[in-house]
């Protein structure tokens, strides 16, 4: 199983009192699934994405990325497993304004030093734009584009390290229905050719029916847990 959860508590402290965004979550996420955290606002989705993404801790509990327990690596340590295991795809879209898009897709690769020679990376990152329909805009400047242009720039910049995961919080939430349907849809797409495993979450019951897997939160709970 490429994730294991089991457990998990995460509690943030508010004041004199303290919320609790999860209690006691348990699931499995399997190698090239397309997984909703579906759920009301204030359900604990974007705890769970935060924490799976290791980008937050959680106070109980046991996580297993890929064989390997999280609570055991020290902060260098996870902070090479996010950068080898995982892509983030945020709602939004966070692309840095002054790159052009074939540099805003690069650059993860520039960072973590990976992709091989100057002319690997460069055609990584124009196979991703392909994959996106956006070659013909790769010189252009995220102020030139449109938001559904904006995301899959998102989405190609993610998937430029190859990641085992991709994780999206609410990616269609700045988009029109028609846009998001079609962010999605090529999503799901490059699930299947990249076999990556896709964790999103959203509160659209239109979107859940494109996931193989989806989990049901509320207040901090799994309510229901459905595969497809």
């Amino acid at each position: 199983m490429l994730i294991q959860i089991t457990d998990l508590w995460k509690t943030y402290p508010m004041g004199n009192v303290e919320i609790q965004a999860l209690k006691g979550v348990n699931m499995e996420i399997a190698e090239s699934e397309f997984v909703s955290i579906a759920g009301p606002s204030g359900s604990g989705k974007t705890t769970l994405l935060n924490i799976i993404g290791l980008i937050d801790s959680f106070n109980r509990g046991c996580l297993t990325i890929n064989g390997i327990t999280i609570k055991d690596q020290n902060r260098q340590e996870l902070t090479r497993l996010r950068r080898e295991f995982i892509g983030f795809v945020f709602q939004s879209f966070n692309l840095l304004p002054v790159l052009n898009v074939f540099e805003n897709v690069e650059l993860p690769l520039t960072i973590a030093k990976k992709g091989g020679s100057k002319a690997e990376r460069r055609d990584r990152v124009n196979y991703l734009l392909e994959e996106v329909g956006l070659a013909d805009r790769r010189k252009h400047i995220p102020a030139e584009l449109s938001g559904g242009q904006q995301q899959r720039v998102a989405i190609a910049r993610a998937l430029v390290t190859s990641p085992r995961i991709v994780i999206a919080d609410e990616p269609t939430a700045n988009l029109d229905s028609d846009t998001g349907g079609k962010v999605l849809k090529l999503m799901k797409e490059i699930n299947h050719a990249e076999k990556t495993t896709f964790i999103f979450s959203t509160h659209d019951p239109e979107i859940w029916k494109m996931a193989d897997h989806i989990v049901f939160l509320y207040d901090g709970k799994i309510k229901s847990e459905e595969r497809q």
